[in-house]
């Protein structure tokens, strides 16, 4: 480990501040961070995804990405495909790779951050990801069907990958029916950890239940202050609802108000209580990995990753 480059990752549930936090260790280890969370890679898709919009956010296009700047950091792997394009895990793997290595070769630290396990257990983990691939009319189909009933396929063929993608996450769900499909093999037995690319220092933010709930339920009103009515509005004129990017949380149940007569406080509410969910799945993927430092503010973080580069 001692020849290989560092990498920092920040992860965590949603609400739990990683980007913040990962931010203000940028500016302080002059880094740049990597995207690691699966839903903000989706352009039109911001007040949902909780996409980082602040006074001081430029954009910028660099090699054909398009790079957000907060402060002057860079944030790569935002705004990269639209709502109906494919996007794997390997594609995104070997996108990551190929950013984090730029870093690097510009004497820079690169801060992996996000909440989506597989993403970075892919760069992490160095995933040998299956590479089936895509079968459209497959897709077509699948895509008709709705989460539970996708999640129930899954489960009778892969019950591994069912519990690690669980039952919401209708993108995740196609492509491990899809991969099965292709191959014939089950998607969980074909993820094999290769040897490590890099020095890494996984920094887990521990936040307490209640005050992640709080938080998380604060969020959620200003999305809908900010305008995501309209902005999902937008996506359902140019896409269909039963996309996989538009099975998102918040998107999916603001969609069932504007489509199928939802009442707005009921909607609000489900999107809340699935934060939560899904904040609790999160937990549970992050737990199982010991390797995590778990903190609780910006100064033990900055402590730890100035041990690791001395």
């Amino acid at each position: 480990m001692a020849n290989l480059k560092p990498l920092i990752v920040i992860l965590g549930p949603t609400a739990s501040g990683k980007t913040g936090l990962a931010l203000a260790l940028a500016e302080e280890f002059d880094a740049e961070l990597v995207n690691a969370d699966s839903r903000q890679i989706y352009r039109g898709m911001d007040i949902a995804t909780n996409k980082i919009s602040r006074q001081d956010t430029e954009k910028k296009m660099t090699d054909g990405e398009t790079i957000y700047l907060v402060g002057g950091i860079p944030i790569h792997l935002l705004d990269i495909i639209d709502p109906d394009d494919n996007f794997s895990l390997a594609q995104y793997k070997q996108t990551a790779l190929e950013i984090i290595r730029k870093i690097h070769d510009k004497g820079k630290l690169p801060i992996l951050v996000g909440g989506t396990g597989l993403y970075i257990s892919a760069v992490v983990d160095n995933l040998e990801i299956p590479q089936a691939p895509a079968d459209d009319d497959l897709r077509r189909t699948l895509e008709k069907k709705n989460t539970e009933e996708l999640f129930n396929a899954l489960g009778k063929i892969d019950p591994d990958a069912a519990d690690s993608i669980g039952a919401r996450n209708k993108r995740k769900l196609i492509r491990a029916l899809e991969v099965y499909k292709v191959t014939g093999r089950p998607f969980s037995s074909q993820k094999k950890k290769g040897q490590p690319l890099f020095d890494i220092l996984e920094l887990g933010i521990n936040t307490e239940r209640d005050a992640l709930y709080a938080r998380i339920d604060e969020r959620v009103d200003e999305m809908v202050v900010s305008g995501l009515l309209e902005e999902t509005r937008k996506l359902l004129a140019r896409y269909s609802p039963n996309l996989p990017a538009m099975s998102g949380i918040g998107y999916r149940e603001i969609a069932a108000h504007l489509e199928k007569g939802t009442p707005l406080e009921e909607a609000i509410q489900q999107i809340k209580y699935h934060t939560h969910q899904y904040a609790r799945r999160q937990l549970t993927w992050f737990k199982r990995d010991s390797r995590i430092k778990w903190v609780e503010n910006y100064q033990e973080a900055e402590l730890i990753i100035e041990k690791m580069i001395k």
